[in-house]
């Protein structure tokens, strides 16, 4: 009788998935501490973070955790900031809010920041990338500087981007901001609601950000069916409250009436505290006279003579938010994922400078 074959059954052995047991006895530390450093989830030393990281990376743990959209992969984090934006002063409110809620986030997770502040108001994009070659980065903040040949220079598949309170209208990198339009539409509707009709809107030549907040004092009268009172803007030289100051100033001087408005929209709260001054200084009052409202919800405007009206953006998210957006861009490790653009909601906060328009 003929043999009957024997089945043939694989020899190879099947490999063992490595697990967090293994990633944490590689890199000696308790399982506990490698849970925290691939999650995120508590601080540690940044030499702790690296090691666990680096066995993660070396064992497979960390390419199979990435699959799952499961893992932490930021460890070193390139700042660029241009030099108006570092010193701490009472004209820069904004962009230190941002800074510190991004530092705070920073240290929550154990990534390292390794800052690069420009030598003027531009950043040179060359120089950034090298810094953030020669620091082993994994991703760059831009803060404030949203300049095209900047982007086109930091713009690559292999370092994610993030521009934060910028926008980049060919969409090249991703960036953070808060929605100035639709917070100035918010901010001009409370107002029009209120029975202002003649707004004045105080701004200066901004970036897109700032255009953005004029944007959204034309929607408001769209939206209300009412022409856009384009008659009514007027441009100060800058941002700082002496700009706000001399603007209101020379307005009155040239008409005393201020073109007829009952209210004034600033397109920043430094601004906005320029302006109750110049109207302070003549015996102008308000809100009874005339509203203010600013935008931004900087601390000075709470302790203004009125308290400030304004709209409140959310600075202090802006860096966990840009944070998130490199996270999810080295998980996903597509070259063809397309830019995000993440704007935050703002809201409307209500204190002394606005009342509804004597009839």
């Amino acid at each position: 009788m003929p043999s009957k074959a024997r089945p043939q059954f694989a020899t190879e052995k099947v490999e063992r998935k490595v697990n967090l047991k293994d990633v944490a006895r590689d890199a000696d530390v308790s399982l506990s501490t490698a849970s925290h450093a691939l999650n995120g989830t508590a601080p540690l030393t940044i030499e702790v973070r690296e090691r666990v990281l680096d066995s993660a990376k070396r064992l497979g743990y960390l390419d199979r955790r990435r699959k799952k959209a499961t893992i932490a992969a930021l460890r070193v984090l390139l700042l660029a900031i241009p030099d108006d934006a570092a010193p701490e002063s009472d004209l820069n409110l904004v962009s230190w809010t941002i800074l510190n809620g991004l530092r705070r986030e920073c240290e929550r997770r154990g990534i390292r920041i390794v800052p690069f502040v420009s030598t003027g108001r531009r950043i040179d994009g060359a120089q950034v990338r090298q810094i953030a070659l020669s620091e082993r980065a994994d991703g760059i903040v831009v803060l404030n500087d949203d300049q095209p040949e900047l982007i086109r220079s930091l713009a690559s598949p292999d370092m994610p981007v993030v521009i934060v309170n910028g926008e980049d209208p060919a969409m090249l990198v991703d960036t953070v901001t808060p929605e100035n339009r639709f917070g100035a539409r918010l901010g001009i509707e409370h107002l029009l609601a209120l029975g202002h009709r003649r707004i004045l809107h105080l701004t200066w030549k901004g970036r897109t950000t700032i255009q953005r907040r004029y944007d959204g004092f034309s929607d408001a009268y769209l939206a209300a069916q009412l022409p856009v009172p384009d008659d009514m803007i007027v441009e100060a030289e800058g941002y700082e409250p002496r700009h706000g100051e001399a603007a209101i100033n020379a307005l009155l001087d040239r008409d005393p009436t201020v073109k007829g408005a009952t209210a004034v929209f600033c397109a920043a709260d430094n601004l906005a505290l320029g302006c109750l001054k110049a109207l302070a200084d003549r015996d102008i009052r308000v809100p009874e006279a005339i509203s203010v409202l600013g935008f931004d919800d900087i601390v000075p405007g709470e302790f203004s003579r009125p308290p400030l009206s304004t709209v409140s953006v959310p600075t202090d998210r802006l860096g966990a938010a840009a944070l998130a957006l490199i996270e999810q861009r080295l998980i996903a490790n597509d070259p063809q994922r397309p830019a995000h653009r993440l704007e935050l909601g703002c809201h409307l906060v209500l204190r002394g400078s606005i009342a509804a328009p004597r009839s």
